[in-house]
């Protein structure tokens, strides 16, 4: 009996990844296992669920991956270095999901043998240049097949090819498409495909309404040690245990929702709502504090470096060498940012009440301002302002200017 080659798909479970593994299998003749990297999203009975349906649909075998703690170590802390938030308002809340997933996929085919990787996206959105940049970048040798993006087809249509072949998956359309990982969840669909509707309150399932929470809000106090949340509330905690207890902190005064308008990988205008309340409350808090112990250069730096470093997270480049580059000075810059945040969380607002360093360069000067620290007298400054105009002063002389 002939050997069929074997193929590595990243499965969700859900009807076009349903449709892979039948068409993987019936159409193209591969063998096929199925991955799923959990980056936040799933509890246990929905990973089991997963599972049950790979079994269903004929994969030969299964794997659960729990990519959480990388997900943290390897971008999330960047991500708040940087207080990196797209178009000043959007915390990437599930792009970065898709390197750490196609990264696990090529192991995975490493390890199992496998000569070509499927993934499920479709040929119009953002996730299919990030799997395949990273997957062409680890495994080149290795064919990339995405049947949805090839087929072109409908719901219906993917639904009537796998009932032919005993399969009845639900294909109902559904009017969201949303996406949730530990960073946050995404939503598109409906209202966001203008910029002219508002998004309804009812496609928001991560956040409560902030108009109905309650005016008295929630105060949190978040430790930091170089640059890291390590506390909430006088508690020590994980990575994960703290994002998880303050994502549903915020969450429970609505903080974190938005609407993002922005540019795909692709060159097209994109609109989605989103839900990130710990990636709101915690760059805030990690930003404020930052003011406090960085100089006005290290943060005009950063955040040049941090728009770039985001930019290329959301293109699928993080595999680029320069993203090592970034991370050190990112890595550097937060040597300083150590101390404890004291944070309000009111009806869909995070704003910092008050925050303590051992490093705080105002801290430095005694709590004294102008001339009463002792740094210089009325006569340094009027010099200073004196020197500091000159270039300003020529230029109007040199145009003729009054």
């Amino acid at each position: 009996m002939a050997v069929l080659p074997r193929c590595i798909l990243a499965f969700s479970g859900g009807l076009d990844t349903s449709l892979c593994v039948v068409y993987l299998r019936e159409t193209l003749g591969y063998e096929v296992v199925t991955a799923t990297v959990d980056t936040g999203a799933f509890d246990a009975d929905e990973l089991a669920r997963i599972e049950q349906r790979s079994v269903e649909t004929g994969a030969v075998a299964h794997f659960t991956v729990d990519a959480t703690d990388e997900l943290y170590r390897n971008w999330i802390r960047h991500l708040v270095a940087g207080n990196y938030l797209k178009g000043s308002v959007y915390p990437l809340c599930v792009g970065v999901e898709r390197v750490v997933q196609a990264e696990h996929m090529v192991r995975i085919a490493r390890e199992q043998g496998a000569v070509a990787i499927c993934h499920g996206s479709t040929g119009a959105g953002n996730d299919q240049i990030r799997f395949d940049a990273v997957l062409r970048t680890l495994a080149p040798d290795l064919k990339i097949i995405a049947p949805i993006r090839d087929l072109g087809w409908g719901r219906a249509q993917e639904a009537a090819y796998l009932a032919e072949h005993g399969h009845h998956v639900d294909a109902s359309t559904k009017t969201y498409s949303i996406n949730a990982g530990l960073w946050g969840t995404t939503i598109g669909g409906g209202e966001t495909r203008t910029t002219e509707a508002v998004i309804p309150d009812h496609v928001y399932t991560r956040t409560k309404n902030p108009t109905t929470c309650s005016a008295e809000g929630r105060t949190v106090v978040i430790g930091f040690e170089k640059g890291e949340a390590v506390s909430l509330d006088g508690e020590r905690l994980g990575p994960i245990p703290l994002l998880r207890k303050l994502d549903a902190l915020a969450a429970e005064q609505g903080v974190g929702r938005g609407v993002h308008l922005g540019d795909t990988i692709l060159g097209i205008k994109g609109r989605i709502a989103f839900e990130a309340p710990v990636a709101t409350a915690l760059i805030t808090a990690h930003r404020e504090l930052e003011k406090l112990v960085l100089t006005k250069h290290q943060q005009l730096i950063k955040e040049q470096i941090a728009q770039q470093y985001g930019l290329f997270l959301h293109e699928g480049r993080y595999l680029d060498p320069a993203m090592r580059d970034m991370e050190a000075f990112f890595d550097s810059s937060q040597q300083t940012v150590s101390g404890t945040v004291t944070l309000q969380l009111r009806q869909g607002h995070a704003n910092v009440l008050a925050l303590s360093s051992p490093f705080s360069l105002l801290s430095a000067t005694r709590a004294a301002y102008g001339e009463e620290s002792g740094l210089w007298n009325g006569r340094d400054a009027e010099g200073f302002a004196k020197i500091l105009s000159v270039q300003s002063m020529l230029a109007w002389q040199a145009r003729g200017e009054s």
